[in-house]
């Protein structure tokens, strides 16, 4: 089967991009002493996932207790479930235990770990938990220092029903961050926030056995991981046009994008109407705020090279529209109605979670194989 045989839109994923993006994490890590620990909420697809876990000890983080039922159900058992736990939620997350899921939960304040541990108990059982540590002020979590700390940590492991297994943190905040500097400076400030927490915990007489961080930028620039046990990441393995204006990758190691087919033109606004709009692709937008606002996705011919200057400037439900983004003329007649053209996009996870499947390629326009993936919660 060749792209031309698909109808569009459709997800296409480049086997071998994958693969040496896959590589090059693990590798830098191994380097520096650390495990992974993937995060699979982009990939959401067994098969994905097992080039992931090659060389890594197994465990993987999900967001949502059905990529936990689904990952366990294809025989992952070792699950950190990394949003802040909802009571209830917590019914879910003892029936996955009782299935044979080691899943560990995470919580940032008092109420929540007594929630933990009264499920716990209800169900016979001890529900461990990390602590989220707050290390940029980006979203959720314990500041380091603060006295919340080992309140929530004399719960976990006092109270009979939960078991406190360490501290963890996101430094989501890397994803604002202007420079490679920058993110090297964010990689150490989010080390350095879990591990004094982690120490602060022991001096106390609590375990700490876990000390998890994790982003792609900064696990991608962090050089010195002393103190931490495992990193977490995800969109590592297919990478978008948020982290190559990031610097975190090039563009041409984004492995995921969008087959479009032209169905239009608008000579006279110097537009090209695909049958991909923001169904498709999202609305994600998050290059609007880097150097390089990429609209809706970077348009790329059907082999995947990008085409100089075009992006999808606007998107309505099934509809996008391509132009230059510099406002200038674009010559239509290279572009007849049927062309296929490939969209990178902002935000894989985002774009990713619109589609039932990956069509697999390598580096070409033959299609290899079609890898199912799933969504919702």
């Amino acid at each position: 089967m060749q792209l031309s045989d698909l109808e569009t839109p459709a997800l296409v994923l480049d086997r071998g991009r994958v693969e040496r993006n896959i590589a090059r994490m693990r590798d830098h890590l191994s380097r520096l002493g650390v495990s992974l620990r993937p995060h699979v909420k982009t990939a959401k697809s067994i098969d994905v996932v097992r080039l992931a876990l090659a060389g890594q000890p197994g465990g993987v983080t999900v967001s949502t207790l059905k990529e936990a039922e689904y990952f366990l159900a294809h025989g992952i058992r070792d699950i950190l479930y990394a949003v802040g736990i909802a009571p209830n939620k917590l019914d879910h997350v003892a029936a996955l235990r009782k299935q044979g899921a080691d899943i560990t939960v995470i919580l940032d304040n008092v109420a929540a770990a007594q929630a933990v541990a009264a499920q716990g108990r209800a169900r016979g059982m001890d529900i461990p938990a990390l602590i989220e540590i707050d290390s940029d002020g980006h979203r959720s979590g314990v500041r380091p220092g603060a006295a919340t700390l080992l309140e929530i940590g004399r719960v976990l492991d006092m109270e009979r029903g939960a078991a406190l297994r360490g501290v963890m943190t996101h430094a989501g905040d890397s994803y604002n961050c202007k420079s490679t500097a920058a993110i090297l400076a964010m990689a150490e400030q989010e080390r350095a926030a879990v591990v004094r927490c982690a120490a602060d915990l022991k001096r106390a007489g609590l375990p700490c056995p876990v000390v998890s961080v994790g982003s792609t930028p900064t696990a991608t620039y962090a050089e010195n991981l002393d103190g931490v046990t495992e990193v977490r990441a995800g969109v590592y393995m297919f990478f978008d046009l948020v982290m190559a204006g990031l610097g975190v990758c090039r563009t041409d190691d984004i492995a995921v994008s969008v087959l479009a087919t032209v169905i239009g033109h608008q000579p006279e606004k110097n537009w090209i109407i695909t049958d991909a709009g923001w169904m498709a692709l999202s609305r994600d937008r998050g290059t609007a705020k880097q150097w390089i606002d990429q609209g809706y996705g970077l348009v790329c011919d059907a082999q995947g090279c990008p085409i100089p200057d075009l992006i999808v400037a606007d998107t309505n439900q099934e509809h996008g529209i391509i132009a230059d983004r510099n406002g200038g003329a674009i010559d239509l007649a290279r572009f007849p109605i049927g062309t296929l053209l490939r969209i990178l996009p902002n935000h894989a996870c985002a774009t990713a979670a619109q589609h039932p499947c990956y069509n697999i390629v390598d580096g070409g326009v033959e299609v290899e194989a079609a890898w199912a993936r799933f969504s919702g919660w």
